[in-house]
């Protein structure tokens, strides 16, 4: 398979995964190599993610390596040969690449679970709440990029409002419910889609209150995505230098542990969809 320029972040996460396989099994690149019949820089390429991999070599991969978790090989096998060009693709080489793994992420996701302490989360917000968070950066957006990200992410609904939804759970601070981002009536019809939402089935909206005593989670913020097996979860955070896509076990632990502390003193969903409502009629 010819080499990847610019690989997706699932593509790197596949490769991860088998690299990882390798050194559980005690093998280098090339002894893995050998038993493959391929070079030990076409290995490194694999693991990279630059280079793809057929399903039979996914399989003859992990047999050499004696993983015996069966639904693992076949997420991994599922993964190396997906061929799905979702709408995401329309921003390929206009927006950040971070924007179109995101997207494909969510699509390919069992569910997902969100913390928000400052920003409303974003498969939540309007499209005037968008337009004002990404008018606000600094350094500035020209108009016509703006009106890209915005966009992107009211396409990014589609795995909520989607005919066959993903389950999804939310915590958010109250902080992030009166920080009036875009003005009295923008923030009053945010509220309402919020309320809206948590209507729904699939979707769980719980609150953080102010009145809560002892909350020091405020940087707990994160995406959680749950993988095809736990293992293939992944947490995306926003860093200094970028978003930032979490994937080692110890690190997904923490972070389902954290997930779980944020929720536990969280309101449950009727009294924050009471908190909610109420803050959207004092505006």
């Amino acid at each position: 398979m010819p080499a990847r320029r610019h690989p997706t972040a699932r593509q790197v996460r596949l490769g991860t995964e088998l690299r990882r396989l390798r050194e559980a099994a005690g093998l280098k690149a090339t002894e893995a190599a050998g038993l493959l019949g391929v070079t030990s820089v076409q290995i490194s390429q694999i693991e990279s993610g630059i280079a793809g991999v057929s399903e039979q070599r996914v399989r003859r991969l992990a047999a050499n390596y004696a993983c015996a978790d069966s639904e693992l090989i076949d997420a991994l096998v599922a993964m190396a040969t997906d061929r799905t060009r979702g709408w995401w693709e329309d921003y390929r080489g206009v927006l950040p690449a971070a924007y179109q793994d995101l997207a494909e992420l969510d699509h390919h996701a069992r569910f997902r679970r969100d913390v928000a302490v400052i920003h409303v989360p974003g498969l939540f917000q309007t499209e005037e709440y968008a337009h004002a968070l990404f008018s606000y950066m600094n350094p500035e957006f020209p108009p016509p990029e703006v009106e890209l990200r915005v966009a992107h992410r009211m396409r990014r609904k589609v795995v909520i409002e989607d005919p066959d939804p993903m389950p999804y759970e939310t915590v958010i601070h109250e902080a992030a419910l009166r920080i009036s981002v875009a003005g009295r009536s923008a923030m009053r019809a945010q509220l309402r889609r919020i309320l809206e939402m948590s209507e729904a089935e699939h979707v769980t909206v719980r609150v953080v209150p102010f009145a809560l005593d002892d909350f020091a989670g405020a940087g707990s913020t994160m995406v959680y995505l749950g993988g095809a097996v736990p293992r293939l979860d992944t947490v995306v955070r926003d860093a200094p230098h970028g978003t930032a896509f979490v994937d080692s076990e110890s690190q997904l632990e923490h972070f389902r542990k954290l997930f779980g502390r944020v929720r536990a003193e969280s309101l449950p969903p009727e009294r924050s969809r009471d908190l909610i409502h109420q803050l959207s009629q004092d505006l």
